[in-house]
């Protein structure tokens, strides 16, 4: 009789465990969502469509270039490179792939 009711206990136990953390998992991933398309709102940026976007694009900077974060600007993406000689922002048509303009820092 108590076996049995240990079982029971440990199978119980057990689907609670993997219920949780699903739970978990889902909740993280919703909240992930919804701080990431809260950022797409913001003045001055609006998202781009996955569609017309070029996948074929190479920056061609110098060996030793990082890049540091990505935002997407009316349409543009705006990348920040840290590079040797300074930071600098490019600014890229995802359309087309190609440069639209660079503003460079602490030259």
């Amino acid at each position: 009789m108590w076996v049995r009711a240990l079982k029971i206990l440990v199978v119980v136990m057990g689907v609670m465990i993997v219920v949780g953390t699903v739970a978990l998992v889902v909740a993280l991933v919703q909240r992930t969502h919804t701080a990431v398309g809260g950022l797409t709102g913001s003045a001055g940026t609006r998202p781009v469509s996955s569609g017309s976007v070029s996948t074929d694009l190479a920056l061609r900077q110098p060996p030793g270039t990082r890049i540091g974060q990505i935002a997407t600007v009316d349409g543009r993406l705006a990348i920040w490179v840290e590079r040797p000689d300074g930071g600098r922002i490019l600014l890229v048509d995802p359309q087309g792939g190609k440069l639209a303009g660079e503003i460079r820092l602490g030259e």
